[in-house]
């Protein structure tokens, strides 16, 4: 019966009006709690979770008191909480009842990290979003989604519904539009807001959605036509704002945007570009350029977001949740200011049918830029654990300067795994640990899911060497 339901429920004549009479139905109960503040939804491939934190650092520390709800963690004010439901956006009743404790918390902002998965599930539907905030774009959840068009359809939704303006309602008849017109409070009009990372090839699909105040930040604005960036606010000294003297080291990076000089704990130059996205919708609305200056500088990235493991080693230990091609090859590449003598890296692949496409392209970055590859196992489900390293060993050992059991070692047991390549370090080494970052769970067959801690266990095993 449970298998059916669940049939029905992803046809879509039938899904359709189910996610959007939930969506409906539960911004009703909980009293349309967004219309109490100034709602910031951040989309895209990567960058989500760092963006919405940062985002949220800079408004708490402006004064402002804001309420987050991300992948790995939730806030209300100074209050901070894991999120062990491994889900990016929550479900729509446990949405609204969130965004109503930060109402009635007295928070001026709710920052919500807004995935595809629930765009397309209408979770989004009926939180009356005032800024749409774009990171970057690469093919992920593409076998969910059907085809990467599909899946940047799905992210444009975000701005398509902050240029409406009117929680999303505007598709629907006049006759439903006035019904739900009649539930939900009324609330003072004010133009939506839209912040762009310029310098992905797919902003201009964001851009198309007729949002009054755009934003854009580019580090390459001198080569960006007209059209590109139509529509945008200017900064008092370029086309567009503008991300200059990057410069990346191992204590985090700094540079200038507009003319201003940033600095940031976060390595890698695509916290750079987190960054600059949180700076500019700070200044979107009208933080003072101190106050997020001194928030920024502050900030320490959130759980499992290149995350240091704190040791006494002469190496490093880092986790990160770069479970897919494009987020490890970053990862990987920020590594490099340490010039260590090793990265040795540890990655392994989704279960449950997700994006297999990637398990073999993990390998291939894997190889192109770690010294020491430990293939493992990330969160199996219902899939065999050693099925899955086998798609991701081909990508390994395209090189064929890589030898089982000397610089490569295949270990299904995670825990293991970790241990090994922890042990393995020595002086002057880095170690990554990829895939989990700070979730809580590991999903296993059955359904099953044994709780996770990957900072934890890497802790204890370095308490193990002594720390």
């Amino acid at each position: 019966m449970r298998q059916f339901l669940d049939f029905l429920r992803n046809q879509k004549f039938i899904s359709r009006p189910y996610h959007f009479s939930l969506a409906f139905l539960a911004a009703v109960f909980y009293g349309f709690p967004s219309r109490k503040m100034i709602v910031i939804g951040v989309t895209g491939t990567k960058g989500k979770t760092t963006t919405c934190n940062l985002i949220a650092d800079i408004l708490q520390g402006a004064g402002f008191k804001t309420g987050l709800a991300s992948t790995v963690n939730f806030r209300i004010g100074d209050k901070e909480w894991v999120n062990e439901t491994k889900q990016t956006m929550l479900g729509r009743f446990a949405l609204q009842k969130f965004l109503r404790q930060m109402a009635d918390s007295g928070c001026k902002y709710a920052v919500i990290e807004t995935s595809s998965e629930g765009i397309i599930q209408y979770r989004q539907r009926f939180i009356d979003y005032n800024v749409a905030v774009f990171t970057n774009l690469s093919p992920e959840h593409i076998e969910r989604h059907g085809g990467f068009e599909k899946y940047r359809a799905a992210k444009v939704k975000l701005f398509e519904q902050v240029a409406k303006r009117r929680n999303g309602v505007g598709i629907y008849p006049h006759t439903i539009t006035k019904i739900i017109n009649f539930f939900r409070p009324r609330r003072k009009s004010s133009f939506g807001v839209g912040v762009y990372n310029l310098d992905d090839k797919n902003v201009g699909y964001f851009l198309k959605p007729a949002i009054k105040a755009k934003y854009g930040f580019s580090r390459h604005c001198e080569e960006r036509s007209d059209a590109a960036i139509s529509g945008l606010l200017r900064s008092t000294r370029n086309d567009c704002i503008k991300i200059s003297n990057v410069k990346l080291s191992q204590s985090g990076a700094s540079f200038e945007l507009d003319g201003g000089k940033y600095e940031t704990r976060l390595l890698g130059e695509f916290n750079v570009y987190n960054a600059a996205a949180a700076l500019v919708t700070a200044f979107s609305q009208n933080v003072p350029v101190e106050a997020a200056r001194k928030a920024l500088l502050s900030a320490s990235a959130p759980p499992g977001r290149m995350e240091a493991v704190p040791t006494k080693k002469p190496f490093k230990v880092f986790v990160d949740y770069s479970y897919e091609p494009k987020g490890l090859e970053e990862a990987l590449k920020a590594l490099k200011v340490f010039e260590s003598r090793q990265i040795i890296v540890l990655i392994g692949s989704a279960g449950g049918g997700r994006d297999r496409w990637r398990r073999p392209v993990m390998g291939e970055i894997a190889d192109r830029y770690a010294d020491i590859i430990l293939v493992t196992t990330d969160d199996p489900y219902d899939e065999n654990p050693d099925a899955i390293i086998d798609e991701i060993m081909p990508g390994v050992l395209k090189n064929k300067k890589r030898v089982l059991g000397k610089n490569v070692f295949r270990i299904t047991d995670r825990r293991l795994a970790i241990e090994k390549a922890i042990n393995l370090a020595q002086k002057g080494d880095v170690v990554l640990l990829a895939g989990k970052g700070g979730e809580a769970w590991m999903n296993i067959k059955g359904g099953k899911k044994i709780p996770w801690n990957e900072r934890a266990i890497a802790e204890e095993i370095l308490r193990k060497r002594g720390k």
